[in-house]
């Protein structure tokens, strides 16, 4: 489903399939707004995500001032992702662009908690309720903290 694009909504660029499911496991949590909420076809790849985000969304996001991104990648456990990904997103634009994801890859976590759909409706819990019980305290993901702090700031009352 599309969004309406005057109305304040969330775009999900995922890198790969693994973290398509996983966006499609936290909106089928009941509470999110699915009309407020577009998970975009997979990259392919961090460096893509990246590549596609500047070619592909810096303009509709210059246009559309209530949009707002989750560049859902994988760090591969490197450190310097997260500084990598931040350094392709303009300056006027960061306060709407969130960058998030496994540590590893995804397919470790599903090893850990279970299919991608129930880490998704975990994820969409623990962002509901404000909380890292279910799915963001998990050794995988709570490099996210500060990025998940900023979302919920910005987007929490969009998309619940």
């Amino acid at each position: 489903m599309s969004v309406n694009k005057y109305q304040p909504h969330l775009l999900v660029l995922p890198e790969d399939d693994a973290n398509r499911q996983l966006a499609n496991g936290f909106v089928l949590d009941q509470r999110v707004s699915t009309r407020k909420i577009q998970i975009l076809e997979e990259a392919g790849g961090w460096g893509e995500v990246l590549s596609r985000f500047k070619s592909d969304h810096v303009v509709g996001m210059e246009r559309y001032n209530s949009r707002y991104m989750i560049l859902l990648i994988d760090f591969d456990g490197n450190e310097d992702r997260l500084g990598k990904a931040r350094s392709v997103v303009p300056d006027h634009l960061r306060d709407r662009v969130f960058i998030l994801g496994a540590w590893s890859e995804p397919e470790r976590l599903k090893a850990d908690l279970g299919s991608y759909e129930t880490i998704g409706l975990a994820m969409a819990k623990d962002c509901r309720e404000e909380t890292d019980t279910e799915a963001w305290g998990h050794r995988l993901l709570r490099h996210n903290a500060d990025e998940l702090s900023r979302l919920r700031e910005q987007v929490l009352s969009i998309i619940f």
